[in-house]
């Protein structure tokens, strides 16, 4: 396994109408590393976001979707979505404030 740092576990934070549903509840949704761990990237998330105690972490690893253009085929590349509850005594994630 590879040696990841905090810093390179969130890869991007995941905008979507579904994902948006479940910020009022404290639920962020991040597309994250292919091989960090639940317990990485709760510490991704205290480390990058000051306030914020992480309470449950779910992950799903997505697979590449086949792409054809022409007669060529091919896939794209596979992805790990992380969704992270946070606890009802901590900050909101500052990212998501204005969206």
């Amino acid at each position: 396994m590879a040696d990841i740092k905090y810093y390179d576990v969130i890869l991007k934070p995941v905008v979507t109408e579904k994902s948006m549903e479940g910020y009022a509840d404290k639920k962020y949704t991040f597309l994250v590393h292919t091989e960090s761990t639940k317990s990485q990237i709760k510490e991704a998330v205290e480390k990058m976001f000051e306030g914020a105690k992480v309470k449950k972490v779910n992950t799903m690893n997505l697979d590449g979707k086949n792409k054809r253009r022409g007669v060529v085929t091919g896939k794209t590349a596979k992805a790990k979505k992380a969704i992270v509850w946070l606890t009802e005594d901590s900050k909101d994630i500052e990212i998501f404030s204005g969206l």
